[in-house]
């Protein structure tokens, strides 16, 4: 297997075959992310993804999972997604299913029958990075991509049986805070994706966010107000639709699961008792700094 720089990969990817079909991320100018400021981006020949696959296979056993890194492999053309798609089928029987992360605008390019050739030859779940439901914070964050963008992406992808793991940050704009809860709650109702997860804001070089909090001039919410950030997100979050909902990463001050719509008055609870006891906050020195933002880092060499 051959890597390039770090290799990130969504939690629930903790086990599955890491397969770099990019090198960076087409957009790479969110200003709180500073995942892939070091790579330039580019698409890696088809052949050397092959070959890497094949070179897995030799090694592993079974797997069950593969994800394709880095940003966004879906902003490849589908003959060429087709053509590693069928090379996993055929050579990975066992695999249950193919993931990739996804920019909404990627997937509004494809047309219905692309989106449904992906499912057919075997992507089951495409990962995207929301952020916000407030139009102002997507701007201010350099998302390059609308709320309604977002919300048809998922809403197409998920028709066509293809799930959708969306995620938001807490956070993000202490400023707004009211309006980033209230927008984000409406959003995840209107897309009704099979799972949404909320991590909260961690910043780290070069990031121009970082440079912001370095300087003084962004203030991050405290913990108290990020729960209570969430609380308000939870309230107007009730999707038609059951939606698994996960705030447990690193980032997160309290870990919470459940179920969309049925089990926000719980979380809810939760979430004040925390807000009125610290101690049942997670202790600063447990909250990994060293993951950025929204998605776990898996530190690879470039091995050749």
């Amino acid at each position: 297997m051959r890597y390039v720089g770090d290799i990130y990969r969504p939690p629930s990817e903790a086990y599955s075959l890491l397969v770099q079909v990019t090198i960076g991320c087409s957009h790479n100018k969110c200003t709180f992310c500073n995942m892939f400021k070091a790579k330039q981006f580019r698409v890696r020949k088809i052949e050397e993804v092959l070959e890497d696959l094949a070179d897995a296979r030799k090694h592993y056993r079974k797997v069950e999972r593969i994800f394709l890194c880095d940003g966004d492999a879906l902003c490849l053309a589908n003959h060429k997604l087709l053509t590693i798609l069928d090379f996993i089928r055929e050579n990975f029987p066992e695999c249950e299913r193919v993931a990739t992360y996804g920019r909404a605008s990627d997937i509004l390019r494809k047309s219905d029958e692309e989106l449904r050739e992906l499912r057919e030859h075997g992507l089951k779940i495409i990962y995207i990075g929301a952020e916000s439901g407030s139009q102002k914070i997507l701007d201010k964050i350099q998302k390059g991509e609308t709320r309604e963008q977002l919300v048809e992406a998922v809403n197409r992808i998920e028709a066509l049986d293809i799930q959708a793991s969306v995620t938001f940050i807490s956070g993000l704009a202490p400023e707004l805070w009211e309006e980033h809860a209230v927008e984000t709650g409406k959003m995840i109702a209107e897309m009704n994706a099979s799972y949404v997860g909320v991590l909260t804001l961690m910043l780290e070089p070069p990031a121009p966010m970082f440079e912001d909090y370095r300087t003084g001039k962004f203030k991050p919410l405290t913990a108290e107000e990020v729960l209570a950030e969430t609380c308000l997100m939870l309230k107007y979050a009730r999707p038609s639709k059951p939606c698994v909902f996960r705030s447990n990463h690193a980032s997160n001050y309290v870990s919470l699961r459940g179920n969309l719509p049925f089990d926000n008055e719980r979380m809810i609870e939760s979430l004040k008792r925390c807000m009125e006891d610290r101690g049942l906050l997670k202790d600063e020195r447990f909250r990994d700094r060293r993951v950025p933002n929204n998605y776990f880092t898996r530190k690879t060499l470039m091995i050749s």
